[in-house]
């Protein structure tokens, strides 16, 4: 089944809905109109409204979505799989927004707006993936081998660098960016760009957030393939990432004071991606789904849970290094 043009003009609208919401009538100022920064509670509800939101959805499509009971149980499980695998995946990306907000000292009133526009660009960058991802397999669906390849490959580098702490801040496209364009000392409140000496500067705030929508395209890389081994249907992989996405800002200010005890959740999203590779394999060669898409949504599930149970278990007794 093919998503009608009304079911992504009400899903978008509905999506550009909460944004504006978000950044408006949610974000909290002080009394000169300055963003504060989101309280831990506030991003736990936002953080369970978004995985709410993800359920009900998920209950629409087992509804409507599909002209047999059958085909809505598929795709409402295709939904659900492919939203772990992306959530799952959006939570390793905390793990570099603390270290990148951490390296430039980026003010806590501040990372929200950052984390906004960044988001909002991610949406657009994993629609157009998506879309000529889509393309590319059903013209060639030998495309499946490479991104099965792909995955397994990404899913043995990123276990063998599990235990290793990035430098976001050691990125070629920054150091071009400093050599060519100007930039000022030091932050201007929650400026992108300013004009000064008659000329408009970049902020490091504008540096902080190229550097978040590049963590988030080089995510993606992993993450677009990932769901393709579980849906080829368009609307499926677009609305499970736009889901994960949208949570992913609350769940920063929910998680980044205790992110540093998922200390596991590393390893266990390089199995889910090896596993989701080898899966992508299977399926190309099988013709169809070798595997159930049930059995892929219990699998992938028990392997996020496990890995974050065994963190939490095993960092129970360590300090926050950030304290």
């Amino acid at each position: 089944m093919e998503a009608s043009l009304s079911f992504w003009i009400v899903f978008n609208a509905g999506v550009f809905g909460l944004l504006l919401l978000d950044l408006g009538v949610f974000a909290r100022k002080d009394a000169n109109g300055d963003p504060v920064p989101v309280p831990v509670r506030t991003a736990l509800i936002k953080s369970a409204a978004y995985f709410g939101l993800a359920l009900l959805f998920f209950g629409w499509l087992r509804l409507s979505y599909g002209a047999t009971p059958e085909i809505r149980e598929a795709k409402s499980l295709e939904f659900l799989t492919g939203y772990i695998i992306e959530w799952s995946l959006s939570v390793d990306n905390i793990f570099v927004f603390v270290l990148l907000f951490a390296k430039f000292g980026v003010p806590a009133a501040y990372q929200h707006r950052v984390l906004f526009w960044g988001i909002l660009g991610a949406l657009v960058m994993r629609g157009v993936m998506i879309l000529v991802g889509t393309a590319l397999m059903r013209e060639f669906d030998w495309v499946m081998i490479i991104f099965g390849l792909f995955l397994i490959y990404s899913g043995w580098q990123m276990l063998r660098a599990a235990d290793e702490e990035p430098d976001p801040s050691d990125n070629k496209l920054l150091a071009w960016l400093r050599r060519r364009l100007p930039v000022t000392d030091g932050y201007r409140g929650k400026a992108f760009l300013v004009r000064e000496a008659g000329r408009w500067v970049l902020t490091p705030l504008a540096l902080v957030l190229i550097l978040v929508e590049m963590t988030d395209l080089v995510f993606a890389l992993d993450s677009i393939p990932a769901i393709f081994a579980v849906s080829t249907d368009p609307f499926i992989v677009y609305t499970a990432n736009v889901f994960a996405i949208l949570g992913l800002r609350a769940m920063y200010f929910a998680l980044a004071g205790v992110i540093h005890r998922f200390k596991y959740l590393k390893h266990g999203l390089s199995i889910v991606l090896m596993i989701v590779g080898a899966k992508m394999l299977a399926n190309w060669f099988a013709g169809g789904k070798a595997v159930p898409v049930e059995y892929a949504l219990a699998l992938t599930g028990s392997i996020i849970i496990g890995s974050i149970a065994l963190s939490l278990w095993k960092t129970r007794h360590e300090p926050n290094p950030q304290s």
